[in-house]
């Protein structure tokens, strides 16, 4: 046999240390480049550079495909992590799906997949103050890889050494904005919503979301450790992440909303839908708290969204907890309508069929999901690529977090392409949803210094 034809490597070997000192943002800096990967929430941080390994999916399948290839990967896994180590010190897929399984990308997307995870090449982790660097390599057999473990801690050990003492790219400045369009004028965004409108009122659908677009052109190259940065300053209480699969093709975002979470048999969700502006006071914010908290259209727009994602889980659940009434989520400029979902399963089965079960969610999609996502393909000129779709992570145990990947962008060089979107219900002002799509664009143009 030639070397053309022998098997590439396909066993998993990964090894962990303790990596105190070690900064997330300057660690992805060093990464600038190559393929890079960022998840950020209120309890765990995981970073990863370079690429060991790449999984696709495709159409319809994509969620089976995935779980099938992620088993496999970790089936022969070896994984040295020491037992004090956290859970998160071991190795983890970062990646996400397409909005839709017919999934056709234009030039802001044309590195995505419909499908597409990367085992990084180093990882590193913090979670309950403790801070570890995995490196993750494949190696042809499992035995290989228990021979090379010892010579991987010592290359690792001294990898770790020069990310903390390089001072090399200890900063980069974001570029500025030089121009900022928006395709949809506001007189086409109305004529969408009055066609929607009007299938509602026939009865046709409860609820579609639609979105819209706005083009952000820049004087150089942007930096996304400088914008994750921006938005943990803002947005430390959202699901912060960074997916860049080939060097200055990067997703990211920071979004108030978890799809799905699962450890073993325990899963978490929420409904999250219906949105208010914060006020400049407390007195006027607390106004518009209780202005949602009290409107009816918002009210129905939210239990669309907390009915459906019960209904979904039901069947597959022992045990499912939905909190009666919904609370605020404030966020630095926008407000919610929030409901916790709690749930337990008979069985671990991982968190990949549960993302195929709930997406789109109501809040994404609409009601009834196919009617809505048959308007969404038809009349919504948006090509939504990976924008509100699951993103996240997974572990060698096929667990793992997922966002509604929201207040989010796609950035190619020195262009970014921000998306937000709005509920619409049969008494939703076009006027008001414009407006509301506004407030949310703020994240992602405010990180890049675009005022409005």
């Amino acid at each position: 046999m030639s070397d053309l034809d022998e098997a590439p490597p396909q066993v998993l070997l990964s090894v962990s240390i303790p990596a105190e000192g070690l900064d997330p943002y300057r660690f992805l800096r060093h990464g600038r480049g190559g393929p890079r990967f960022f998840w950020g929430d209120d309890s765990v941080t995981l970073a990863g550079i370079g690429a060991a390994k790449e999984i696709f999916g495709w159409g319809k399948r994509r969620f089976r495909e995935i779980q099938q290839q992620t088993a496999e990967l970790f089936s022969t896994a070896v994984i040295q992590v020491p037992a004090q180590a956290p859970q998160m010190a071991s190795p983890h897929l970062f990646g996400g799906f397409s909005f839709t399984p017919a999934f056709i990308p234009d030039v802001a997307w044309s590195s995505f997949f419909p499908a597409h995870f990367m085992l990084p090449h180093y990882q590193m982790s913090i979670q309950d103050e403790a801070t570890w660097l995995t490196m993750n390599v494949l190696v042809p057999t499992v035995s290989e890889a228990q021979e090379l473990a010892a010579d991987l801690l010592t290359a690792l050990t001294e990898r770790l050494a020069e990310l903390i003492s390089s001072d090399q790219l200890s900063s980069i400045n974001n570029p500025s904005p030089k121009s900022t369009t928006y395709p949809m004028s506001e007189a086409q965004w109305r004529t969408m919503l009055e066609l929607a409108i009007e299938q509602m009122t026939a009865g046709e659908m409860d609820k579609v979301v639609l979105a819209r677009l706005c083009e952000i052109g820049l004087d150089g190259p942007v930096s996304v450790t400088h914008l994750l940065q921006w938005l943990e300053e803002k947005y430390a209480e959202c699901n912060r992440f960074l997916f860049e699969p080939r060097p200055f093709h990067a997703f990211y975002g920071a979004t108030p909303e978890t799809l799905i979470e699962t450890h073993g048999t325990k899963i978490s969700t929420m409904g999250l839908a219906g949105s208010a502006p914060r006020g400049k006071t407390a007195e006027e914010d607390q106004a518009f708290g209780n202005g949602l908290l009290n409107d009816p259209k918002n009210q129905h727009e939210h239990q669309l969204v907390v009915d459906s994602i019960g209904k979904r889980l039901e069947p597959i659940t022992q045990k499912l907890t939905i909190d009666g009434e919904p609370k605020l989520m404030k966020l630095g400029n926008i407000q919610h309508l929030y409901t916790p979902i709690e749930g337990e399963t008979a069985e671990a089965n991982g968190v990949l069929g549960l993302i195929e079960l709930l997406h789109p969610t109501p809040a994404l999609g609409g009601a009834p999901r196919e009617r809505a996502m048959e308007f969404i393909s038809s009349d919504e000129p948006v090509t939504r690529g990976w924008y509100g779709a699951p993103v996240g992570y997974l572990d060698p145990n096929l667990d793992g977090k997922f966002g509604v990947a929201i207040r989010s962008a796609v950035a190619q060089r020195d262009k970014v392409w921000a998306y937000a979107g709005a509920g619409i219900v049969a008494d939703s002002d076009p006027a008001g949803e414009w407006e509301e799509t506004a407030i949310k664009f703020r994240p992602m143009l405010n990180a890049l210094g675009v005022e409005r």
